[in-house]
């Protein structure tokens, strides 16, 4: 009696992994309710519950009549914008599955330079007039003294 060996293509293998990869992200991706992030609604930014109080500091400051999430959280443009939230996305994503986050949530030095871009572009008057009065030539930052004021604690 002789066996006989089946071969599969070579492509089976390649095929089977991008559809766990993509029916495991599809299922991920609903399930997070990942298109809320495409928006400008932030209240997406509260479907993870590490997010509450950032969510609810931001109810109660001033920015929420003003700005949402995106407008100091994302650069200006299109992709650049979607690149940030895409990579910010992967990062809490990957955080709040594996539970390595910290109790205190905070920005990277990146986040931090986006924000402050955001800043100094809306209060392009007032931070004009503070650069001037500090001659020494160093950038006086926004978010060193005012870091709560988007999100009141």
């Amino acid at each position: 009696m002789s066996w006989r060996v089946y071969h599969w293509p070579w492509y089976t293998v390649p095929a089977v992994l991008i559809g766990l990869v993509a029916g495991i992200g599809s299922y991920t991706f609903v399930y997070a309710k990942g298109a809320s992030y495409l928006t400008n609604d932030p209240a997406a930014c509260a479907n993870c519950h590490v997010m509450q109080e950032q969510y609810a500091g931001w109810t109660r400051s001033s920015h929420r009549a003003v700005a949402v999430c995106n407008d100091c959280h994302t650069p200006a443009g299109a992709v650049a914008k979607y690149v940030t939230k895409a990579n910010n996305g992967f990062w809490h994503s990957f955080a709040f599955t594996t539970g390595w986050y910290p109790d205190h949530i905070r920005a990277t030095p990146r986040n931090k330079r986006i924000t402050e871009a955001a800043c100094q572009k809306c209060h392009a008057a007032l931070t004009a007039a503070i650069q001037t009065a500090h001659p020494t030539g160093d950038t006086v930052q926004c978010v060193r003294c005012h870091d709560s004021v988007g999100h009141l604690r």
